[in-house]
């Protein structure tokens, strides 16, 4: 019992120089994961993070034993449950997260398993005597007999996303060596630095970050501007559309000012501005058609210069 008390003590030790140590935490589930892949997951992260394991119920114990010291640490307690365990780092949490979800391992199909994707047989020669033959009729498996073996004439679907692996199925993935499984750490939730959110929100870009903000901005100035109730984003609107009153009102009224003595001219005599246009044109076109003529009479001239020499050749 000594020693339990000891290793128990020994453990909420770690834990609490981890939590006191880092500022994110990982939870990860460790389901159908092998020791050699913990093994290469720990070295991975040698020198950018640690791993600690334990029984959840400890865990749960000693976090609320540091609650009063660290009391963020309290957002972690309802995901301990289950085959978790605990990734600390201070590192990037994008990398931490390429290293932790990368690590996989392909296994053969299990009966009762659910599998994760769409799982095919592919056509191929199986290399199989041609007495199994019936093994693939009894699945609907098209095989034929080629050079005394049997093969598989088509692809073909054995089991559906999200549904369990049937016995025979997983028989004959075996039988052909497919392994359709992959078993590696998952992430259950991060923790960073007194905040706690999905996996998935580490997958948002920069791009989609002022894509939301520009769009939430915008939101926020339209309803300042039906509510008539300024805000910082609606301020610079709210100055655009009073001076256009402020046009409209002057022009209206007759009344006018130096600012906009411009904008009345154009709009009492729209004629001038109107002929300024087509007069631009026009000299435009007149300098391109004296050019053409320039061009074709020097090609005239080169033309009678070559039938010139041409006589004397």
């Amino acid at each position: 019992m000594g020693g339990v008390r000891e290793k128990k003590a020994e453990y909420f030790a770690k834990l609490r120089e981890y939590l006191e140590e880092y500022r994110s935490i990982f939870i990860v589930g460790v389901d159908n994961v092998s020791s050699q892949q913990m093994h290469e997951v720990r070295k991975e992260l040698r020198g950018r993070g640690v791993v600690l394991m334990g029984k959840n119920t400890m865990v749960r114990r000693a976090i609320r034993d540091f609650i009063t010291d660290l009391p963020d640490y309290e957002k972690v307690l309802p995901f301990i449950k289950g085959n978790v365990g605990f990734v600390f780092t201070n590192s990037s949490l994008q990398e931490i997260k390429e290293v932790i979800i990368s690590n996989k391992v392909a296994a053969p199909a299990r009966a009762g398993a659910i599998a994760p994707e769409d799982i095919w047989v592919r056509a191929v020669n199986t290399g199989m005597e041609p007495g199994k033959t019936s093994f693939f009729q009894a699945l609907g498996v098209p095989t034929k007999i080629a050079r005394g073996t049997i093969e598989i004439v088509s692809d073909v679907k054995v089991v559906d996303a999200g549904h369990k692996v049937g016995q025979s199925e997983a028989s004959l993935l075996n039988l052909l060596e497919i392994s359709p499984f992959k078993f590696g750490l998952s992430i259950v939730q991060v923790y960073d630095n007194g905040q706690i959110f999905p996996s998935s929100v580490l997958d948002i870009t920069d791009e989609e970050l002022v894509e939301h903000f520009v769009s939430a901005v915008s939101t926020i100035s339209a309803i300042s501007l039906a509510v008539g109730y300024p805000t910082l984003p609606s301020v610079g609107h709210s100055l655009i559309n009073n001076y256009k009153n402020l046009l409209a009102v002057a022009i209206g009224s007759g009344y006018h000012f130096a600012e906009i003595e411009d904008l009345v001219d154009r709009i009492e005599n729209p004629e001038k501005y109107a002929s300024a246009a087509p007069a631009a044109g026009a000299a435009a076109a007149s300098s391109d058609a004296a050019a053409t003529e320039e061009a074709a009479a020097e090609d005239e001239e080169s033309e009678d210069d070559d039938m010139g020499f041409g006589l004397f050749d």
